[in-house]
């Protein structure tokens, strides 16, 4: 792929400013979602801050060689909900939301000391680009329903399926026509023209909906906007509400087998992610800046990123699409979305403005960010030889079980989509290594 910004340029500041917010939307959706699921009195803005400080932790680690943004993992939200289950009080459970990332990022850290000593040769034999291809496909393709379900969801009880559906796909056409012919920064920065569009879209049918008194027009809610208070505040830190006089043996053991286990599933999702941006910045960063440097930035800015807003933090797909669709690589830009991420968190109104951008908008939006996740994995099997037994094999099981969605529970540890997918291939792949060639 031809960058217009590799990673180590550094655009003009006016520019860096709208890369930085074009990737701040890119993954606010999925950021605030998880305390959002969670509840508990876990905040949107403890959540971006959060992320916004795991990213710096991670662009740290990485000697600023790696343009991926860190946010909310959807994987751990079954562990987080054990943190809040097996606690006495909800005090104990953000103690333990702190204590689960920590045992997290051990196991990166583990991993990490192992890719130092061993290498990442091992890796590159054990998963294959018959494997890695298929499933950095199934990350994108097992967001699609979310993709839908949010193109077609109002935000206000009564609006009409069909005025979301118009909303998200104007921000969708808007996104699209922008990255293949707008001229230099229309370029650049589709996906904030394209939620603008989408945005005003929403709004004027909400103007026509109050104006007629049809509430099926009405799919934006702006109630954020109206329940301010001061403008600038604190988010409510994860560390400042842990009770941790209430931390027992058997709670720590509750907490370890909810989070560490989940962290090798992860870590499967962090190097299809680096492979996949590898392939996308033409530099093979499990090399340069190396796997064990991503690893540690990612283990220790989750438990950074937990520490403030009690979500372990994961590399984003999204952040990689945003990426790959406007080709700017520059990781001085994923600084910027990184503070921006902090910014935000701090200023009341900003936060509540994006609270307010309607569900179907963002649907739009991610129907092209998770589209390209999934291309980007079918790019990757293309010298895949598939009149091969073994490597149509592979590469079938990991598709119908990542499109499936098979989900398998052990316990409080849920193995989910992308990690079954990838296991059963790497099982595959090993079943039928001996297979002769022709």
């Amino acid at each position: 792929m031809n960058l217009i910004y590799g990673i180590k340029d550094k655009p003009k500041f006016g520019e860096v400013v709208l890369f930085a917010l074009q990737q701040l939307l890119a993954i606010m959706a999925a950021t605030i979602a998880v305390p959002a699921v969670v509840g508990n009195g876990m905040t949107a803005s403890a959540a971006l801050f959060g992320a916004g400080v795991g990213s710096i932790v991670y662009l740290l680690f990485t000697k600023s060689a790696s343009p991926v943004f860190l946010g909310s993992s959807f994987a751990f939200i079954g562990s987080m909900f054990s943190a809040f289950g097996g606690a006495a009080s909800v005090s104990i459970g953000y103690a333990g939301l702190i204590i689960g990332a920590l045992m997290a990022g051990l196991v990166y850290v583990i991993i990490a000391i192992v890719v130092k000593f061993c290498g990442v040769k091992w890796i590159d034999k054990l998963m294959p680009p018959v494997i890695i291809g298929p499933t950095v496909a199934i990350i994108g393709l097992s967001l699609a329903g979310n993709a839908i379900g949010d193109l077609m969801r109002s935000n206000v009880e009564g609006g009409s399926v069909y005025v979301c559906l118009i909303c998200g796909l104007v921000t969708l056409a808007v996104t699209m026509l922008c990255s293949t012919y707008g001229k230099k920064m229309v370029k650049l920065v589709p996906f904030i023209i394209g939620i603008l569009a989408g945005y005003v879209c929403a709004s004027i049918f909400a103007l026509i909906g109050k104006a007629t008194n049809n509430p099926a027009l009405v799919v934006i809610n702006y109630s954020a906007l109206q329940n301010i208070g001061s403008v600038i505040s604190l988010p409510e830190f994860t560390f400042t509400k842990a009770d941790w006089s209430g931390v027992t043996g058997s709670y720590l053991l509750t907490i370890f087998v909810a989070y560490a286990p989940v962290a090798f599933v992860v870590f499967a999702e962090h190097l299809a992610d680096h492979k996949n941006l590898s392939s996308i910045v033409g530099v093979n960063l499990l090399e340069e800046p190396g796997l064990t440097r991503t690893l540690l930035g990612d283990g220790i800015g989750s438990v950074v990123g937990a520490f403030f807003g009690g979500c372990a933090n994961t590399t984003y797909g999204e952040s990689i699409a945003t990426v790959a669709i406007t080709r700017n690589a520059s990781t001085v830009s994923i600084w910027g979305a990184a503070i921006a991420c902090l910014i935000f968190s701090l200023i009341t109104p900003l936060v509540a403005f994006l609270e307010t951008i309607p569900s179907c908008v963002m649907g739009g939006v991610c129907v092209a960010l998770y589209g390209f996740i999934a291309s980007s994995g079918l790019k990757m099997l293309q010298p895949v030889d598939l009149n091969k037994n073994r490597n149509l094999f592979v590469a079938s099981v990991i598709f119908i079980v990542g499109v499936g969605g098979m989900v398998v529970s052990f316990g409080a540890v849920e193995i989910r989509t992308v990690a079954c997918a990838l296991i059963l291939g790497i099982l595959t792949n090993v079943m039928l290594s001996r297979e002769k060639e022709e």
